[in-house]
């Protein structure tokens, strides 16, 4: 089981000066849209033991992401991993800034769970449409269509039966969503805390 602070203890530890490494595992341009002010920027799909080593030192370590479901894959990941002290920070970037934490706010992205809805939506809506051709067309769309269709709802159950999402785990690759110019000044290393 992860551990978990609430935004409003980890603030009052950093007011208290005690060391707090904070780690937000959003993409780039999530993390460049609104962060932690005190946080680093280690993105999910590339965080692992000696990244997070690089910038936290001793002591517990904290994740944060927007809501809290990513933040706690990332301890599992890190616990798995031999790291001894992740904690998750409840509810994300969001419960931080509701709790009176200081946030540096950027420039306006649409966030990966937005942009994975999009593009399943779309694929589902395309592969009806090509399912709508009738076996006479040269192709047989319908098919392609319905398989289109099927894959995707496929991928969808399963992402909600393991908590696992190809489809946001590629989306996150994309350049769009990795560092901006405004993100640029607080990724990995560039913050001490």
């Amino acid at each position: 089981m992860v551990a978990t602070i609430s935004p409003s203890t980890l603030a009052d530890l950093r007011r208290k000066g005690e060391k707090v490494t904070l780690i937000d595992v959003r993409t780039p341009a999530e993390f460049g849209e609104v962060h932690v002010d005190f946080a680093h920027n280690i993105p999910l799909d590339r965080l692992d033991l000696p990244a997070v080593k690089a910038v936290a030192g001793e002591g517990p370590v904290y994740f944060v992401c927007k809501s809290g479901t990513r933040s706690q894959k990332a301890c599992e990941k890190l616990l798995a991993a031999g790291l001894r002290d992740a904690i998750s920070v409840e509810g994300g970037t969001a419960a931080c800034e509701t709790a009176g934490v200081p946030v540096v706010r950027g420039r306006k992205v649409m966030s990966l769970d937005r942009q994975v809805r999009i593009a399943s939506g779309s694929l589902v809506a395309i592969g009806a449409a090509l399912a709508a051709f009738g076996p006479e067309a040269p192709v047989n769309w319908q098919a392609i269509g319905a398989g289109l269709a099927g894959f995707v709802g496929c991928g969808l159950v399963f992402a909600g039966i393991t908590d696992t999402c190809g489809m946001a785990m590629l989306i996150a690759k994309m350049p769009w969503n990795q560092a901006s110019a405004s993100a640029s000044c607080c990724s990995v290393g560039s913050r001490n805390s």
